[in-house]
């Protein structure tokens, strides 16, 4: 089924023709945009650019410049298709106004509305939550604090749930502080029947373990000293001090893990869960505490790791392996999201830095990620590499139904 979405209102003013989309396209999500342009002085419709814009990067076009010269040089029909008038494109320096006027706060809520809407959660699904730097912004940035985004990642599909921009901290020790403050309103975009919240130590609050349980989630954190009396406690449980003799535990399951790779070996993990807590810690919906133990060796030196955490989930529900694999899987987001935007996409070379522009890339980066993903391709820098050289494959991925150049 199509349906005929107008642009933008100010495309009407541009006497721009509606374009057949389809409703669950990303090309009708950009519509739901506001265009923050005087509407006598447009000319390009807002989602005409932003569905260009995507599909250039999906043929690895990475730049404002790269965006504006791969736009250029697509043939009349592709153009009308794009939603621009027959021969006419815009100039780079038209993108780069529009990307830094631009709220990055509404593309960032239409984009989770698009992505959430085809991500059914399965039982168990797990969500990270972490921090992203633009790191070629500190040279321009006050206070040199380099975090713009907190973004919610989902394990098993690799998409994007939600991702919530970070306005500019006065100094870095503000960086945490200023994730904590954006959290609860990133949260509110997801829903979390059926999911797992997991995130590192600094996650690790009453107020956003309380909001995830209200929305039919669970948890599963990491604790360190910030939480310090919690901390204590677990780690008195599972491993007390000199001369205190460990108490043999009421409750414990065990799961082990071991591989290599990655220049590795013998990469071992260890979790032992307990509910010996359960009734003594004062914590949001605490079912179980548990701890981590990761030995590796690389050449002839053994290094090793001991980390502690809670969840909500009951020993029925996240028994030991699911508990590891649940641990394990937070950190995709760093070497499937946050490694891919840096190296693929170039996100940490770029130097844009100006308004919303660089918040807007973001999520464009991120939104070429989770098309790709949800679309079943794992290999990311290779399909961009094939959509450089056809590029009516990435056009499909935006608008679809597919568009197939004659």
């Amino acid at each position: 089924m199509q349906c005929m979405v107008p642009p933008s209102p100010s495309a009407s003013a541009a006497r721009s023709e509606a374009r057949s989309v389809s409703p669950t396209s990303l090309a009708a999500a950009f519509a739901l945009v506001p265009d923050p342009r005087r509407q006598a002085s447009v000319r390009y419709a807002l989602p005409a650019i932003l569905t260009a814009a995507l599909a250039a990067i999906l043929c690895n076009h990475r730049s404002v410049l790269a965006i504006t010269q791969w736009i250029a040089r697509q043939s009349p029909a592709v153009l009308q298709h794009l939603g621009f008038p027959a021969g006419h494109t815009p100039c780079q320096s038209t993108i780069q106004r529009l990307f830094a006027k631009l709220d990055g706060h509404a593309l960032a809520e239409a984009l989770s509305a698009y992505f959430a809407a085809g991500a059914a959660a399965a039982a168990g699904q797990g969500v990270s939550i972490d921090g992203k730097a633009q790191r070629g912004r500190l040279r321009f940035a006050p206070g040199g604090c380099p975090v713009h985004a907190l973004t919610a990642f989902c394990h098993e599909s690799g998409v994007v749930l939600a991702h919530e921009p970070i306005e500019p901290a006065t100094a870095p020790g503000e960086k945490h502080e200023a994730e904590l403050t954006v959290a609860p309103a990133l949260l509110a975009r997801i829903d979390w029947s059926g999911r797992v919240l997991t995130g590192d130590a600094l996650f690790c609050q009453r107020n956003l373990c309380q909001q995830v349980l209200a929305a039919q989630g669970d948890y599963l954190l990491l604790v360190k000293d910030n939480q310090g009396q919690l901390y204590e406690d677990i780690q008195l449980l599972f491993d007390p001090p000199a001369p205190i003799a460990p108490l043999p535990l009421l409750d414990q399951r065990e799961a082990h893990t071991s591989e290599r790779g990655h220049g590795r070996v013998d990469d071992q993990r260890a979790l032992r869960a307990s509910t010996d807590l359960t009734g003594y810690l004062d914590w949001p919906g605490l079912a179980q505490v548990f701890r981590v133990e990761h030995t590796w060796r690389v050449g002839e030196q053994t290094k090793g790791e001991v980390q502690y955490g809670i969840t909500s989930l009951s020993p029925v529900t996240g028994p030991p392996e699911r508990l590891l694999a649940l641990k394990r899987g937070h950190w995709q987001i760093e070497n499937q999201l946050h490694w891919v935007k840096d190296m693929t996409l170039g996100e940490d070379a770029c130097l844009i830095h100006c308004g919303q522009g660089p918040t807007v890339m973001a999520l464009l980066r991120e939104a070429t990620i989770s098309v790709l993903r949800r679309a079943g391709i794992r290999q990311i820098a290779a399909r961009l590499r094939e959509h450089s050289q056809y590029p009516s494959a990435a056009i499909a991925l935006v608008l679809d139904p597919p568009y197939t150049h004659a």
